[in-house]
């Protein structure tokens, strides 16, 4: 073979080899990379199940599961609930980042989609019933929403943080006293999206009732009394509880790399 070809040639062979490999460890980097993210939440032995039918849809599904000898079993049947106004996008969590769809900003008027920590309890009753931490809310409690504030994406009382603290917030947790007996706050959990608080990737996504049945809301998912009422009952801090929110399509899609259960259509 003339050296000139056999050189044609080796350079060839070389430069599959080298696309060989770098589709391999691609591979290999999102199968960790999903690997990973189920190992994120693999404490966790209850979840509280969200369904879309996509990403611009505002209603779907709950569901509560329990896991059981190392499966997700269901501990309640699907019950209606409403998200955002614009549907959802990706929010920040558990969950490895997602590149394809919409991704949570902060006033998109989207819930936020992934896997997330469930926080405390709130509520406007001094107590309720669940195991979950609970903090009563009061005239004085706000979620801090602006971007810029170094409060961005937390409840505070301006009793102990000042007036100041609060300003430009449009998140008075008391709703009732400011809306004519708004309920939508009476009950409701905290979900952890952006626990680092990252200026404009969204703030103060609730778990909360709904006024009316699938009104949509400003990014959070809401719900019946008797729904929530249900899920505060069962919920325990020991169990690790993680809050899921996807579309359907994109439940299929990561529902085995990440260990999730079937969802109820």
């Amino acid at each position: 073979m003339p050296a000139l070809q056999f050189r044609h040639r080796a350079s060839r062979l070389l430069a599959l080899v080298a696309v060989m490999a770098s589709s391999f460890s691609t591979h290999a980097v999102a199968a960790d990379t999903n690997v990973a993210a189920a190992h994120a939440w693999r404490d966790a032995r209850q979840m509280v199940l969200v369904v879309t039918d996509g990403w611009d849809a505002t209603t779907g599904t709950l569901q509560r599961f329990e896991l059981r000898d190392g499966h997700w079993q269901p501990a309640s049947t699907a019950a209606p609930v409403s998200v955002g106004r614009n549907g959802a996008a990706w929010g920040m969590g558990l969950h490895p980042a997602q590149a394809q769809g919409p991704q949570k900003q902060e006033g998109d008027g989207r819930a936020p989609a992934g896997v997330f920590t469930l926080g405390e309890a709130f509520g406007y009753a001094d107590k309720v019933d669940t195991a979950m931490p609970y903090r009563p809310m009061h005239a004085t409690s706000y979620c801090i929403d602006v971007p810029d504030s170094p409060l961005y994406n937390r409840i505070i009382d301006t009793r102990e943080e000042g007036e100041a603290a609060a300003k430009g917030s449009t998140e008075p947790m008391r709703l009732d006293l400011r809306n004519d007996g708004d309920p939508r706050y009476r009950e409701g959990l905290v979900i952890g999206h952006n626990p680092k608080a990252t200026p404009r990737a969204g703030s103060c996504i609730f778990a909360h009732l709904w006024r009316t049945p699938g009104e949509a809301t400003a990014g959070c998912t809401a719900m019946a009394s008797e729904t929530m009422k249900a899920v505060l009952a069962w919920l325990a801090p020991d169990a690790r509880p993680v809050f899921v929110l996807l579309p359907r399509d994109e439940y299929s899609r990561v529902m085995r790399e990440w260990q999730l259960p079937e969802a109820t259509r």
